[in-house]
């Protein structure tokens, strides 16, 4: 019964995505669709006729009771801890792609983004602590450091029409490279007491995943069951829960069980046959038809991998169920008296603004800088330094990952967690309009004056 409903919700994903694939391939709806719910959170926060409604809705509890097993979570932390799983698994899924087979599968291809992106983490940590180092607000260093690809992208998409392809790659992958960094800092540094013994657990869980890989299972559903005693394990370990989305995403078969070479085979062998069994009759009446169908259904399936089919399944609850929810969640940040923006007086506050606005596009820029002078990476194709730095500004977006890591960073100060949160939406909104004017000024086509002057 339950895999029949898993299989229907599955074939349902699949058709919704299908039909209305024209909206989800277009990359800038993403960042418009989080953009909405910010504000949605910001009026639902504010105004005194929603802003007790949507705090009790967040700290209600979610309880599952089975036995003597009894465990209850918040609908925040549910979101926060739970379902952020399921991003970090996408997020996982897309750096495994990327070192096996895309932008940053050779040196050659990675040096210059992950040199960007070193750069993008070091500046603004470096300018937070600036302003704090020693002081109550030192655990936010991490804060600034992460780049928002949905927003950026959605920005280059719209207006960047005449930006070289080569530098809207090396976003891409930098903003990837970026992510993985955040995911290493939010590991290394941001975990509570550790538990040993539950981290011993989850490493042997991980193992049988590595062993269901290496016997080329290519089925979700053991994946799946792994996933929940892995997250469980991880949230009680004191090694945040999110990060069990990543490893386990290390994990998941990246090869296809059939080559293409097979596929094509096997695909017109059942084609042939298919058409050799035609009886006059329709399909469903013709059970070695249905079949036929059945065989060609397997051998598709099978000549992707596990790890694509996960990614493309994911893709649009991530983009427009989970993230929009996240923003629902963590945006919402009350400002009941003028004088609470008093905050971007504070170094906690200036920290932040400055490290995303100021420190993002600096780092970038100058690491990248350094490595293309010392002809340990090259120029992209067709770019100037110029087009560079405007697209380097769009780095200092960095919503999703920043206020996450702000929620981690000050758990036990939510007035810290608040003041951050404002700092974080001041910051990506004045990074966002910096890098538009940027790119737009500079993705302008230029007049060709040897033409000019020629006539």
């Amino acid at each position: 019964m339950s895999l029949a409903l898993g299989y229907g919700f599955k074939r349902r994903s699949y058709m919704f995505y299908h039909r209305n694939r024209h909206i989800f391939g277009s990359q800038w709806i993403g960042g418009a669709i989080l953009l909405f719910f910010v504000i949605v959170a910001l009026v639902l926060a504010n105004l005194p006729s929603t802003a007790g409604i949507y705090h009790a809705i967040l700290n209600a509890p979610i309880w599952i009771k089975v036995g003597p097993f009894d465990f209850g979570i918040d609908i925040e932390r549910f979101v926060n801890d739970g379902l952020m799983m399921i991003f970090f698994f996408s997020v996982g899924l897309e750096i495994k792609r990327e070192v096996v087979s895309g932008h940053l599968s050779s040196v050659q291809k990675a040096i210059l983004p992950v040199a960007g992106a070193l750069g993008g983490m070091l500046m603004p940590a470096a300018i937070y602590l600036l302003f704090n180092h020693g002081t109550e607000y030192a655990a936010g260093w991490g804060i600034p450091m992460a780049t928002d690809i949905a927003f950026a992208i959605a920005i280059l998409s719209v207006i960047g029409r005449n930006v070289p392809t080569s530098l809207k790659v090396f976003l891409t992958a930098l903003a990837v490279a970026d992510d993985l960094g955040s995911i290493v800092v939010i590991a290394v540094f941001y975990g509570s007491s550790i538990n040993f013994m539950l981290l011993l657990m989850a490493a042997a869980v991980l193992m049988i995943a590595w062993l269901l890989n290496i016997m080329k299972v290519n089925s979700f559903m053991p994946y799946i069951l792994i996933s929940i005693v892995l997250w469980f394990l991880f949230y009680h370990s004191g090694v945040h829960a999110t990060i069990a989305g990543v490893l386990l995403a290390m994990f998941i078969p990246s090869t296809p069980k059939y080559n293409k070479k097979y596929f094509l085979y096997k695909i017109r062998y059942y084609m042939n046959d298919f058409i050799r069994k035609d009886k006059g009759i329709p399909v469903t009446e013709n059970a070695d038809q249905v079949a036929d169908l059945y065989r060609i259904r397997v051998i598709a399936t099978e000549s992707s991998s596990l790890s694509q089919r996960f990614e493309h399944l994911l893709s649009p609850w991530v983009n427009f169920a989970i993230m929009p929810l996240f923003a629902l969640v963590n945006a919402g940040v009350e400002i009941t008296d003028p004088s609470d923006l008093n905050i971007f007086a504070s170094t906690q506050t200036l920290g932040i603004f400055l490290g995303l606005w100021i420190g993002k596009p600096l780092g970038i820029t100058l690491m990248s800088w350094l490595f293309i002078k010392t002809k340990l990476a090259v120029m992209p194709e067709g770019a100037s330094w110029a087009t560079f730095i405007a697209i380097a500004c769009l780095g200092g977006i960095g919503f999703t990952m920043a206020i996450f890591i702000d929620t981690i960073a000050f758990a036990s100060q939510p007035h810290l967690i608040a003041s951050g949160k404002i700092a974080i939406l001041a910051a990506s909104v004045v990074a966002a309009i910096s890098g538009l004017i940027a790119v737009k000024c500079e993705s302008k086509p230029k007049p060709d004056h040897k033409a000019i002057a020629a006539k």
